[in-house]
């Protein structure tokens, strides 16, 4: 399943956006490993938020908003601080280690792409 995926340098505390089509923990594993040229001097990173999709085209085109319009980097902040600082307690350290964990139903409304943040 195609992924839209943003992660934080540890580094420098900078976001970087990605896409994926499948596997999303090989995908944070090659950039952790310095094999993705865009991040490899901004090791450490940890995944901040994620977003799966019918289609990895639809995933392009959000990634593409998000880095290319003007709304995009205040849309970017807003989805990482949302599935961050959560009211849940949620916490990136929890996400990442629970990959496969339920969304909250707000995360999930009325939204094109599916969240599972």
């Amino acid at each position: 399943m195609p992924y839209l995926y943003i992660l934080q340098s540890l580094k420098d505390n900078n976001l970087y956006i990605g896409t994926c089509k499948a596997d999303l923990d090989g995908r944070i594993k090659r950039h952790n490993k310095g094999l993705v040229k865009s991040t490899k001097s901004r090791r450490p990173l940890k995944l901040v938020y994620q977003e799966f999709f019918d289609t990895l085209s639809e995933a392009r085109k959000k990634e593409w908003g998000l880095k290319y319009t003007p709304w995009g980097g205040k849309l970017k902040k807003k989805l990482v601080s949302t599935a961050v600082g959560s009211s849940k307690g949620r916490t990136a350290d929890s996400e990442s280690a629970n990959l496969g964990s339920n969304p909250s139903p707000t995360a999930v409304e009325g939204k094109k792409g599916h969240k599972h943040t």
